[in-house]
């Protein structure tokens, strides 16, 4: 079926489906069997994290992805960044996509905290000009200090956490990816990247969230998407989809 793509659209997610193999532990003597059997019966199983998604987001829309463990959420945040590609379906974006998927990612643990600003910053798309531009702001909003020439090896998570949060910010992004990366760090930080992210959907970037801190979501965001074991169950307003799935994990406790 042929969707229309309005022309504000920043994400389309198309009849996404993604698989993974899971690999079972064998013993050497199950393993042996198994070969002598000719292979029959299956030594992997396949486990579908999504299934047949499909979701359109419209420039400048703050969209909180939420759901249980295991729902297919960071999934979703890798296949629309680019980290992950789907077994079928489509994903599209528009413009410079800067995703904070996971603490750290695409740092070289043995590099300088400057070295690691140009080269993450290459990873997210600037040029070496604008990562000069911008480097004495990238620093001071880090809070990293005198630590920038330091290895990033020697880092606590907090602090790999405000300079690939800086860094990330600072690309200028039109789409801007977060997985509970703001669940680390100390809470001055915190309330910083909260006021940094709603300066951003001030000006009309695209902001998609994954947290399991509702509260936090449903101040920054304004639309939801509840996803359960790879599908999604509900898309509409934020305080509808939050009330679900609170109910939904109260039923489940």
């Amino acid at each position: 079926m042929t969707v229309t793509v309005r022309p504000d659209t920043a994400i389309v997610v198309d009849d996404i489906v993604k698989e993974f193999v899971l690999r079972h532990t064998r013993s050497l003597k199950e393993a042996l069997v198994w070969l002598l059997r000719g292979r029959k019966g299956d030594i992997t199983k396949r486990f579908r994290a999504l299934d047949d998604v499909s979701l359109h987001v419209a420039q400048g829309e703050t969209v909180a992805l939420l759901g249980l463990n295991g729902s297919g959420k960071s999934t979703l945040l890798k296949l629309i960044s680019g980290v992950l590609q789907p077994d079928s379906g489509s994903v599209r974006t528009r413009g410079r996509v800067a995703g904070l998927i996971e603490v750290g990612a695409g740092f070289h643990h043995d590099l300088s905290g400057r070295d690691n600003v140009y080269l993450n910053g290459a990873i997210l798309g600037m040029s070496r000009a604008e990562i000069d531009e911008r480097f004495d702001s990238i620093v001071e909003f880090s809070e990293i200090g005198e630590f920038i020439d330091t290895e990033v090896k020697f880092y606590s998570s907090g602090m790999y956490l405000r300079l690939a949060f800086s860094i990330a910010v600072h690309t200028d992004p039109e789409i801007f990816l977060i997985d509970e990366i703001l669940a680390v760090g100390d809470e001055p930080f915190q309330r910083k990247c909260i006021a940094k992210i709603k300066e951003l959907s001030a000006r009309g970037k695209t902001l998609f969230v994954v947290s399991h801190d509702l509260d936090l979501v449903s101040t920054i965001c304004e639309r939801g998407v509840l996803l359960e074991r790879g599908v999604i169950q509900l898309d509409g307003p934020v305080r509808d989809v939050v009330a679900e799935l609170r109910l939904r994990s109260a039923d489940d406790a």
